[in-house]
C-alpha cells in the first residue's frame, strides 16, 4: 500500500507503509541487585578510589532496582583485556541476539526463513563475524539474507536502527526486515581506569537486547503499529559528551556531566526540528517515549518538553526494572507503551555519541 507523502522540501513523494509486526526484549541470566552494586563497586573500587563514598548517593538516587549481566559478579572480582572481554561480548551478545530475535518474530507469527534482511546494531563488543552470521545457523536463517551490521551508535541504537530498518522495509515493499539491538555494557567495567564517569557507568547500566520486526504492504494494507520516517540531530562540537575511549584494556566510557543540562538547553529545538522534517508539528505527539539515560536525563526531557513531572513513568519503571542497556532500552519502553495500550502518534526518542538525538514517528491504531 502506498501513501502519498509530502517531503520536507516540499516535493509529494510515495511513501511504502510499513508496520511494526512485532517486538521481542530479553535479559541475561545473573540480576544484579543495586544494593549488591553499591557493596561489590565499595569492596572493589573504594581501596583506590578515595572520591567513592561521595557518589554513593549515586547509586541510591539512579532510578535502578536491578540491572543483568552476562557475566556473574564473580567476573567482574578479576581484571579483564580485550580477549577477555571479547570472549564474553561474542557468548553473552550472540545469547540476547537469539533471544529477543525469536521472541519478536514469534511475536510477529513469522520464522527465521521469512527474514529478509537483518539490522544488528551494537556498541558495546566487536565481534566478526557479526551477531547475525554467529547466530545464522542455529536460527535458521536463509543463506540469502541480507545482513545491515551497525556500530557506535551508543543509547540512540535502538531508535536510529528502527529507523533503519523501516527506510529498509520501505524501499523494499514486500520484504520482511529484523533489526535486534544488543548490548553487554556490563563488560566495560574497568578497575584500573578510575574515574567519574566510569563510577557513574557502574551505577547506571546493564545489559540487553531489544529486537523488532517490520513489514510493508502487509496482507490488510497496514499493521496496527505504523512507523514513519526517522530523523537525526547531530550537535556540532560535541563529541566529547558521550561515547569510547579505546584503550590496550578495553572500552572506556565517555560520560560528561553536561549531558542533563545539555538536553534541557537543546533538545526541544532539536526535536522540534525533526518533527517538521516528519511533517509533525509537537501538537500532533500523543506521547514522548523517550530512551531513560537516567532519572536527571528523564526530568531534563520532561522540563524541556514542558511535560508534568513524572510523566515519562513507563521510562522511569523501565530504568527501575533493567536499568539503562544502552540501545535496546528505548524498545523496552515501547514495548510497555504498546502493551499498556497507548494508542495515537507517538514519537520514539533517543539521545547518543555523536552528541546525536533521534526520532521516529510511530502511528498506533486503537
Amino acid at each position: 500500500m502506498l501513501q502519498i507523502l509530502s517531503s520536507p522540501r516540499g516535493r509529494a513523494v510515495e511513501a511504502t507503509l510499513v508496520s511494526l509486526d512485532g517486538i521481542g526484549t530479553a535479559l541475561p541470566p545473573h540480576e544484579l541487585t543495586q544494593d549488591a552494586a553499591v557493596a561489590t563497586a565499595r569492596r572493589l573500587l573504594a581501596p583506590t578510589y578515595p572520591q567513592f563514598e561521595r557518589l554513593v548517593p549515586a547509586f541510591e538516587n539512579a532510578g535502578v532496582d536491578r540491572r543483568y549481566c552476562v557475566q556473574p559478579l564473580e567476573w567482574f572480582e578479576s581484571d579483564h583485556g580485550w580477549a577477555d572481554r571479547g570472549a564474553a561480548y561474542k557468548e553473552g551478545a550472540k545469547a540476547l541476539f537469539m533471544q529477543a530475535a525469536d521472541r519478536a518474530m514469534r511475536a510477529a507469527g513469522i520464522t527465521a526463513p521469512q527474514v529478509d534482511t537483518i539490522v544488528t546494531v551494537s556498541s558495546t563488543g566487536i565481534a566478526t563475524p557479526t551477531l547475525e552470521a554467529q547466530a545464522h545457523k542455529e536460527m535458521g536463517f536463509r543463506t540469502d539474507v541480507h545482513r545491515v551490521p551497525v556500530f557506535g551508535l551508543g543509547c540512540a541504537g535502538g531508535v536510529t536502527g528502527l529507523a533503519i530498518a523501516q527506510r529498509l522495509a520501505s524501499a523494499h515493499p514486500g520484504q520482511t526486515i529484523l533489526m535486534v539491538a544488543v548490548e553487554t555494557c556490563s563488560l566495560a567495567f574497568r578497575r584500573d581506569r578510575l574515574s567519574k564517569a566510569d563510577i557513574i557507568a557502574t551505577v547506571l547500566f546493564g545489559d540487553g537486547a531489544a529486537a523488532a520486526v517490520l513489514r510493508s504492504d502487509t496482507a490488510d494494507g497496514a499493521g496496527r503499529v505504523q512507523l514513519g520516517s526517522g530523523q537525526e540531530h547531530l550537535w556540532p562540537d560535541t563529541l566529547p559528551i558521550m561515547g569510547w575511549d579505546v584503550d590496550e584494556s578495553g572500552l572506556g566510557v565517555v560520560f560528561d556531566r553536561s549531558i542533563p543540562p545539555f538536553v534541557q538547553e537543546n533538545f526541544r529545538e532539536a526535536l522540534l526540528g525533526m518533527l517538521r522534517a516528519a511533517d509533525m508539528s509537537l501538537d500532533d505527539v500523543d506521547r514522548f517515549v523517550c530512551h531513560p539515560g537516567g532519572t536527571k536525563v528523564l526530568e531534563a526531557i520532561e522540563a524541556t518538553m514542558d511535560l508534568r513531572p513524572g510523566a515519562l513513568d513507563a521510562e522511569r519503571d523501565t530504568l527501575r526494572a533493567a536499568g539503562n542497556m544502552s540501545a535496546p532500552t528505548a524498545l523496552f519502553v515501547l514495548d510497555r507503551v504498546l502493551q499498556a495500550g497507548q494508542g495515537g502518534q507517538l514519537a520514539l526518542c533517543a539521545l547518543g555519541p555523536g552528541f546525536t538525538a533521534a526520532m521516529l514517528p510511530i502511528q498506533v491504531g486503537i
